[in-house]
């Protein structure tokens, strides 16, 4: 427990009790009012177009990224794979003139 917090509970300690029953129903229903905004809070982040959407379209992005960035030049200088285009070439038509 921080210096702060051992003081804080050393002066609630020191309350006449009425003043310390007083102190704790209100800190009571302030820390109800608090999970509230937390619960309206998650609510309003879970609805389509929310937080959450955009945190996971960017998450769904930097991975889609990621996978690309590791693949780009995967075929760059192979060694076993055959002549492109030397293939297309040898499919070309020769038109009669």
């Amino acid at each position: 427990m921080t210096a702060n917090v051992q003081k804080i509970v050393e002066q609630v300690k020191a309350l006449p009790e009425e003043e310390r029953d007083e102190f704790l129903a209100w800190l009571a229903e302030y820390e109800l009012r608090q999970a509230d905004e937390w619960d309206e809070q998650i609510a309003r982040d879970s609805q389509p177009g929310g937080r959450l959407d955009r945190v996971l379209q960017r998450v769904r992005k930097d991975i889609r990224d990621a996978v690309l960035d590791r693949t780009a030049g995967l075929w760059k200088d192979r060694d076993d794979l055959p002549d492109f285009d030397a293939l297309r070439k040898s499919w070309d038509r020769e038109c009669p003139t």
